[in-house]
């Protein structure tokens, strides 16, 4: 069985390179033809549309919490079917999970058979490189260290010393890079400002030429390419046959851009999905369920109150019996008003009696399990807005380690909100749709 080239970029810790390095290799597989699918470990949403713009193609979160281990394997293979290469980019520290390594890098690394390569910024070291890699690369003898790369080298001098310490721990450089500062995109929340697509463009080939002056990409792709395809079948995604399609409004602009790959499948297995602004659009289509996922609703307030039609849209679907589900910032759509970092009120839908603050906020995160309509699902929490006087939750949520938490799941008529966003799936969209 020819195998897929196919690697994974991880880290000792965040902040080392991993999304830059990853970026640019996108960039420079799709330069020379090779249709490179990405993917991404963890929950995160900006990272995939980064990559997206990368490679032209969708990308794709694998996420052993949110997932289980046989969707994660039918994830990769389903979404890299057509590829020619595939690059999954890790997530934090190689080895740091929800509960030590499960969920991690190397947990993706262990079971899709991926050679992993490190990235490493050796701020003010040297030679205790050498212990930091033979730690990484004996740690767990099944997770495969096919070499390092050196990030923001200060000197040739700096980078002989990294060299024989790499040496010294039996870990193969793979090439390095210098400090190069004027590459970088402005900081949000979960990383970075995506809105701009012709900036993300501009910045992906930067990187690709940076990565072209300073690494053998070819060999990377060779390496990429010992890698023995699994021989087992792999499990298949379900395909739902509805035999009444069903009606979709998905929210998506610049307030409302939280969207996973595997959550769009999902919901295109129902129906014919059809996307509406909640900034611009007057008001809904007929609609038979309406997705409301996450996003930056706060940094659109004025706009999104003023839209008083699609608002009174949305308020007389839920009031009406129309499903719904809303998360993150779509939950926050839902709410009397929020009030933005100064102080001022900004009126919105109502369904749900209370209001969203942005001051003297704090950050809440963390993977969540519930159930929905009787159903048991997954997600992950990450907001910086809190409710003020919240109504009482319908169900309660809990953590990766089965301890409850404070997050709530609202729920009026046949509308379903929360912070939490969630990882669909055809048992819930069943209950739901």
């Amino acid at each position: 069985m020819t195998s897929l080239p196919s690697l994974l970029i991880a880290a000792p810790l965040s902040e080392s390179g991993k999304s830059t390095l990853t970026m640019g290799l996108l960039r420079a597989y799709t330069r020379r033809g090779l249709a490179t699918q990405a993917f991404k470990c963890g929950p995160d949403y900006v990272d995939p549309k980064l990559h997206s713009v990368a490679t032209g193609r969708p990308a794709v979160n694998l996420d052993l919490f949110m997932y289980g281990a046989e969707r994660v394997q039918a994830l990769y293979h389903y979404y890299s079917q057509d590829a020619q290469a595939v690059i999954v980019e890790g997530v934090m520290g190689l080895f740091d999970g929800y509960d030590r390594d499960k969920g991690s890098a190397a947990d993706i690394a262990r079971l899709l058979d991926l050679p992993v390569v490190l990235v490493v910024t050796p701020r003010s070291m040297a030679y205790t490189v050498a212990p930091l890699l033979y730690g990484l690369q004996h740690f767990d003898p099944r997770v495969k260290i096919a070499g390092v790369i050196f990030n923001k080298v200060s000197s040739e001098r700096h980078l002989t010393y990294l060299t024989q310490a790499a040496a010294d721990a039996g870990v193969p450089v793979l090439g390095s890079l210098p400090r190069v500062d004027d590459i970088a995109i402005p900081s949000r929340y979960l990383g970075l400002d995506v809105d701009d697509l012709a900036q993300i463009d501009r910045y992906a080939d930067q990187v690709a030429d940076l990565l072209e002056q300073h690494l053998d990409i070819d060999r990377l792709l060779a390496i990429s390419s010992e890698r023995k395809e699994q021989s087992y079948e792999a499990p298949t995604l379900q395909k739902h046959s509805s035999s009444a399609p069903r009606r979709i409004a998905v929210a998506r602009d610049d307030a409302f851009t939280f969207l996973y790959q595997e959550n769009v499948r999902q919901l295109e297995q129902w129906g014919e999905i059809t996307y509406f602004s909640p900034l611009s659009d007057r008001a809904l289509l007929p609609s038979d369920f309406v997705y409301l996922p996450g996003g930056y609703p706060e940094l659109h307030l004025e706009q999104l109150s003023a839209n008083k039609s699609m608002l009174d849209s949305l308020r007389d679907y839920i009031r009406e019996g129309g499903a719904m589900l809303a998360e993150g910032g779509g939950m926050l759509l839902l709410c009397e008003a929020i009030i933005d970092e100064k102080g001022t009120p900004y009126p919105l839908v109502g369904a749900l009696q209370q209001t969203a603050t942005m001051q003297q906020r704090g950050l809440a995160l963390g993977y969540r399990q519930l159930e929905i309509a009787g159903v048991a699902v997954r997600g992950h929490e990450f907001h910086y807005s809190r409710i003020l006087d919240p109504l009482p939750s319908t169900a309660q949520q809990y953590n990766a380690w089965g301890d409850p938490v404070a997050t709530a799941l609202w729920h009026t008529g046949r509308c379903y909100a929360t912070y939490t966003h969630l990882a669909l799936t055809e048992e819930l969209l069943a209950q739901l749709l």
